[in-house]
C-alpha cells in the first residue's frame, strides 16, 4: 500500500473584523482587541440586536474592476481577497505550476443571502423583468471556488461544499484529502461568509441564538463564561494554500505546519443542537486523532468551536473532557470567537489560520471576557483575557455546525 503524502499549510490569507490581512488579525487577537461594533450597513433600529463582527474598511475597487463589482457578491469578494492574499503569502508562482494539478475548495455555509435579499425586493417592488441576471451566478455557494479559479486559470479539482459553521473545516480537510489520494499537488481552501443582512440578522435573533448585550457589544461574545447569552453574528473569509510537502520543500515555500489529522462525523440528532451528552463532538475528536497518529496527551493547545452560547458550550467541554480526561486541565484551551464573533461558515478555516500562526509564533490568543467562571468546568484553561508564550508543537481545532456536523482538525509543527 502506498504511503500516504504529507500535506502542509504554505499560505495564509485573512479578512476579518480584526484586519484585512494575517498580521494585523494576529496582532490585534494577541492584543485582546474585539472586531465587535455597531451595524453599520443598514439599519438596525427595528431589530433586538444591533451589532455584530462587520468587515471594516473592505474596498472592493483594490481588487475588482467596476464592472467584477457589479457581479462578485460580498462573499465572492471576500473569498478571492483571501485567496489573493495566501496566494502571495506562499510565493507561488501559478504561472510556472501545471494548472491542472491546482485545485480549489471553497466552502460558505450561507452564500448570496445579501444578493437574495437585494433582488427578492427588487421582484416585489418592480417586477421580475427588473431582476437582474447576474443574481444567479452572484449569490449560488460554488460562486466563490469558481471565481478563485477563473481569475488564477486553476483546472485541478473545483467545489464547494456547505455544512453550516463546519464548512470551513470540512472544506480544508477534504482539501488535503485531494490531495492525499493524488488528485492534486496544491489546492487553494478556506471558507467565506458575508450574512450581516436583515434577514440573517432577523432570522438568528427569531432563533434566540443571538447575544443581546447592546449596550457592551465588545462584551457580548463571552465563551466559557458563566453569564454567556448567545453568539455575535460576524462575517470574512479565511482562505490557505496546501500542497503535498516534498514539493513545498523543493520549491523553497514557508511552511507554517503540517496537516496531520482529520476527523469528522454527525450527530444525527437535532438540526440546531448539539447532542446532549457530547458524544458525538467525543467521537470527532478521537477520530482526529486516530487520523494523526497522536495520542491525547501528545495536544498542546486547543482552538475551541465554543460560540458562546449556554448549551454548545457547555457540550464542548464536556467532550473535551471525555476525550483529554486527567489531562485536560493542562491544555491551553481558548475561543477566538470571543474577539472575532462566529463567523459562520467562515469560522472554521479563520481559526485553522490562528492555530497555524500560534504554532509558528509560540502563542496560545486568549479567551476575552472570560470574567466570571462556569462553575461546571471551572478546572479547564480557558487562556483567559490574556495572550500566553508557549511552545506548540501539535494544535486541534474543532468546529460544530447547525445539522449535527462535527469537524476536527489537526495540525503539526515541522
Amino acid at each position: 500500500m502506498q504511503e500516504r503524502r504529507r500535506v502542509v499549510i504554505t499560505g495564509l490569507g485573512a479578512v476579518t473584523p480584526l484586519g484585512l490581512e494575517k498580521n494585523q488579525l494576529w496582532t490585534a487577537l494577541c492584543e485582546g482587541k474585539s472586531g465587535v461594533k455597531p451595524i453599520t450597513c443598514f439599519d438596525t433600529s427595528d431589530f433586538d440586536v444591533h451589532f455584530g463582527g462587520e468587515v471594516s474598511g473592505f474596498d472592493p475597487g483594490k481588487w475588482f474592476d467596476v464592472k467584477e463589482i457589479r457581479r462578485l457578491e460580498r462573499f465572492t469578494q471576500f473569498a478571492v481577497v483571501a485567496a489573493i492574499y495566501a496566494i502571495e503569502d506562499a510565493g507561488l508562482k501559478l504561472d510556472r505550476c501545471d494548472s491542472t494539478r491546482v485545485g480549489v475548495v471553497i466552502g460558505s455555509g450561507m452564500g448570496g443571502l445579501q444578493e437574495l435579499e437585494v433582488q427578492h425586493t427588487v421582484l416585489l417592488k418592480k417586477g421580475p423583468s427588473r431582476v437582474s441576471p447576474f443574481m444567479i451566478p452572484k449569490l449560488m455557494v460554488n460562486a466563490a471556488s469558481a471565481q478563485i479559479a477563473i481569475r488564477f486559470g486553476l483546472k485541478g479539482p473545483n467545489y464547494a461544499l456547505v455544512t453550516a459553521c463546519t464548512t470551513g473545516l470540512n472544506a480544508i480537510g477534504e482539501a488535503m484529502r485531494i490531495i492525499q489520494r493524488g488528485d492534486a499537488d496544491i489546492m487553494i481552501t478556506g471558507s467565506s461568509e458575508a450574512v450581516i443582512t436583515p434577514l440573517a440578522l432577523g432570522g438568528f435573533s427569531a432563533m434566540k441564538a443571538l447575544s443581546m448585550r447592546n449596550d457592551a457589544p465588545q462584551k457580548a461574545s463571552r465563551p466559557f463564561d458563566k453569564n454567556r447569552d448567545g453568539f455575535v453574528l460576524s462575517e470574512g473569509a479565511g482562505v490557505i494554500v496546501i500542497e503535498d510537502l516534498d514539493l513545498a520543500k523543493k520549491r523553497g515555500a514557508p511552511i507554517y505546519a503540517e496537516i496531520a489529522g482529520y476527523g469528522l462525523n454527525s450527530d444525527a440528532y437535532h438540526i440546531a443542537a448539539p447532542e446532549q451528552n457530547g458524544s458525538g463532538a467525543t467521537q470527532c475528536m478521537m477520530n482526529a486523532l486516530r487520523d494523526a497518529k497522536c495520542n491525547p496527551e501528545e495536544i498542546d493547545y486547543i482552538n475551541a468551536h465554543a460560540t458562546s452560547t449556554p448549551v454548545g458550550d457547555s457540550i464542548e467541554m464536556m467532550a473535551i473532557k471525555n476525550v483529554f480526561g486527567q489531562n485536560a486541565p493542562k491544555i491551553p484551551i481558548s475561543s477566538t470567537k470571543s474577539m472575532l464573533g462566529h463567523q459562520l461558515g467562515a469560522a472554521g478555516s479563520v481559526e485553522v489560520i490562528i492555530c497555524a500562526l500560534a504554532i509558528k509564533e509560540g502563542v496560545v490568543p486568549p479567551t476575552t471576557n472570560h470574567e466570571t467562571p462556569d462553575p461546571e468546568y471551572s478546572e479547564l484553561d480557558f487562556t483567559p483575557n490574556t495572550a500566553r508564550k508557549k511552545e506548540i508543537r501539535k494544535v486541534l481545532s474543532n468546529s460544530f455546525g447547525f445539522g449535527g456536523h462535527n469537524a476536527s482538525i489537526i495540525l503539526n509543527k515541522l
